[in-house]
């Protein structure tokens, strides 16, 4: 029997139980379609994870105060100063740029509305360092700065929380703990970022917010850019050796600062999501064994079904491996079938997914790929047993079989 014609009797004994045949085909369905989805879900995770690990722009450590615990309350460890980040601007050779901030939450009145918003004093060069664009007007200037001017950045999401619209707000004044700033420029959307939405925040001069607004020279955090040349563990050598100086912390004291890098949260985040993805792949391709083992049943109830057929085809000169391939290939068959039914419902939910409920669903052609071989290769490992049994039926039995 040439092995066309095998395909067509395995498509035509499919048709003769078609119902039986999806039955007997849902398992790999399912299954190639769950391990699509999952893995599509994962690959969009991991993608999301890296857009936001790219929005950071070059490497930007966070020096921040270290905070300690006495008598089960946290306090709070010597402060920063601008003093120290002028110190690291101008000693410190690893870093191409240093950010100074101070920030708190204060009541914001535009119009008959007021929000309880984050306040953060900034230098300039603030948004071109954390990669913040312009959307209308400008950023504060140096000059703004130095002479304590009352201006204001906002974020793209200020508006709605003030409910009015970004043409309504440039140019005019919004009052920030009863003192009023006018608006120069607003953002681009930025997006959440962590457990804090920076949408939502309001950006004033560094010496404004220091004099006029919170009444003090302390720092929450500087951010500091490592320079394209170095490393983020060089430079934090950099940070360290400059504030234990300028800290006057004795060798083998404890820091009484932290040094971070948002960028090793990202990276343990984006892997244990790709872990995560590999776990919930793996759940769903177990329903693929369980597909398999149901067509190796199915197809031994065919063979106990076809034994006076197979008796026929054997005395007609039907060889073992004749009978063996047409077994074996019907079951390659129904896994093929399951298996390309399978893909296109995982496609399908996938985009489904992205279109409905909004999530980032990036379908990997490799995931295809292997769950439509692992379909077949299902097909080939359980389709051997009922093949075998079938190919070793003797021929004068299986023709008195009823």
């Amino acid at each position: 029997m040439l092995f066309g014609e095998m395909i067509l009797v395995a498509l035509q004994s499919i048709r003769t139980n078609l119902f039986r045949g999806f039955l007997t085909m849902l398992g790999i369905i399912i299954g190639v379609g769950s391990v699509i989805a999952m893995v599509a879900l994962g690959s969009g995770a991991q993608a999301a994870i890296d857009d936001q690990i790219d929005a950071l722009g070059a490497s930007i450590l966070s020096v921040r105060n270290s905070g300690f615990m006495r008598h089960g309350v946290g306090q709070s460890g010597p402060t920063l100063t601008i003093d120290d980040a002028k110190a690291l601007s101008k000693d410190a050779t690893l870093l191409s740029a240093v950010v100074p901030e101070i920030s708190r939450q204060l009541q914001t009145k535009f119009g008959s509305k007021n929000q309880n918003l984050r306040i953060i004093g900034t230098l300039p060069n603030f948004a071109e360092v954390h990669s913040f664009n312009i959307e209308r007007g400008a950023m504060f200037t140096e000059s703004d700065n130095s002479a304590k001017r009352r201006v204001a950045v906002l974020g793209a999401g200020i508006a709605a929380k003030l409910e009015t619209t970004p043409n309504e707000l440039l140019g005019n004044d919004i009052y920030i703990a009863g003192t009023a700033f006018e608006v120069v420029g607003l953002f681009v959307e930025k997006g959440a970022s962590g457990f804090r939405n920076v949408d939502e925040q309001i950006w004033i001069p560094l010496a404004t917010a220091q004099f006029r607004v919170f009444g003090t020279e302390d720092l929450d955090v500087i951010s500091a850019q490592v320079a394209p040349d170095a490393s983020a563990e060089t430079a934090i050598v950099d940070i360290e050796r400059i504030l234990r100086r300028e800290h006057r912390i004795l060798p083998g004291a404890r820091n009484d600062f932290s040094i971070g890098d948002p960028k090793e949260f990202f990276n343990v985040r984006q892997a244990a999501t790709q872990v995560f993805a590999y776990l919930l792949a793996s759940i769903a391709s177990i329903s693929l064994i369980v597909g398999g083992i149901g067509i190796m049943n199915i197809m031994l109830v065919t063979v106990t079904e076809r034994t006076r057929e197979i008796g026929i085809r054997k005395a007609l000169g039907a060889t073992r491996t004749n009978i063996l391939m047409q077994f074996l290939i019907e079951a390659m068959v129904l896994c093929l079938i399951g298996g390309a039914v399978g893909v296109l419902l995982g496609t399908g939910i996938s985009v489904l997914m992205t279109q409905v409920v909004g999530w980032q669903m990036i379908i990997s052609p490799t995931a295809i790929v292997i769950a439509f071989g692992f379909s077949a290769g299902i097909g080939l490992f359980f389709g051997i047993w009922p093949a075998r049994k079938a190919a070793s039926l003797d021929p004068i039995e299986a023709l008195r079989y009823e």
